[in-house]
């Protein structure tokens, strides 16, 4: 299978690339300097573009059976909030998606999945308060810009799923996945996040579905969906 990864250099980007390569596939990583970190490695094409120009995307998106997506600004969010994003502009969520979208649309490529945030959309209720007032008073451009990028998936008649975890961090939490919202820890490592977007770049038939992905395990009662056997568990809410 053929995947291109959007936004590869990033810790969720990174953590999709080399779930994917593990398991076979040719994949393609996209980014800015892509090639700095990817150069040499074994199942894995570079490609070094920017994903706010069309003609980029497409030359990228040509050939691929599935397009992930893990587009976001590095930078520190309160420096963003301060003094604005320097090296990546605010929209690139948005404008790199509508992108990857009118790129697909004009290659015939389907199966698109997105990395969102959790706290975005309808799953913004379901926060606790502290968490919102981070968004509203830290994150707000951001998650304006996730707003409008998520919007643009809806409305791309693609096969699309978007993915929404929750604080990203380094270290190793499991991950559970939920079509409800309903989240069990709030951490949940970068590593098993890329598996969750392997995994769902993998489901073919997956479409139109938002997904939670939070750390250790569902609640009693609860089941988790997911989709497919190969699910496991896969900072900032959902920043790369």
């Amino acid at each position: 299978m053929k995947v291109l990864v959007v936004g590869a250099t990033g810790g969720s980007g990174r953590a999709a690339v080399e779930a994917l390569a593990g398991r076979g596939h040719e994949v393609t990583a996209f980014a800015r300097r892509a090639s700095t970190v990817f150069g040499g490695r074994a199942g894995v094409r570079a490609v070094d573009g920017d994903a706010t120009v069309p003609a980029d995307v497409g030359r990228a998106v040509r050939g691929q059976d599935a397009v992930v997506v893990t587009l976001g600004i590095s930078e520190h969010p309160l420096r963003v909030r301060l003094l604005g994003s320097s090296g990546t502009p605010l929209e690139v969520r948005s404008r790199g998606t509508a992108a990857v979208v009118a790129a697909m649309a004009e290659e015939g490529v389907r199966r698109l999945v997105v990395q969102s945030s959790y706290g975005v959309g309808e799953s913004r209720d379901r926060l606790p308060l502290s968490s919102r007032l981070v968004l509203a008073l830290l994150l707000r451009p951001q998650i304006a810009d996730h707003e409008r990028q998520e919007r643009i998936v809806r409305d791309s008649g693609l096969a699309w799923t978007l993915v929404q975890p929750v604080y990203l961090t380094d270290g190793d939490e499991p991950a559970a996945l939920s079509d409800t919202g309903d989240v069990a820890g709030m951490r949940v490592s970068r590593p098993a996040v890329g598996e969750v977007l392997a995994d769902l770049a993998e489901a073919a038939g997956d479409s139109g579905r938002c997904v939670a992905v939070s750390g250790a395990t569902a609640r009693a009662g609860s089941p988790v969906p997911g989709p497919g056997p190969s699910s496991r568990g896969v900072g900032r809410t959902g920043s790369s």
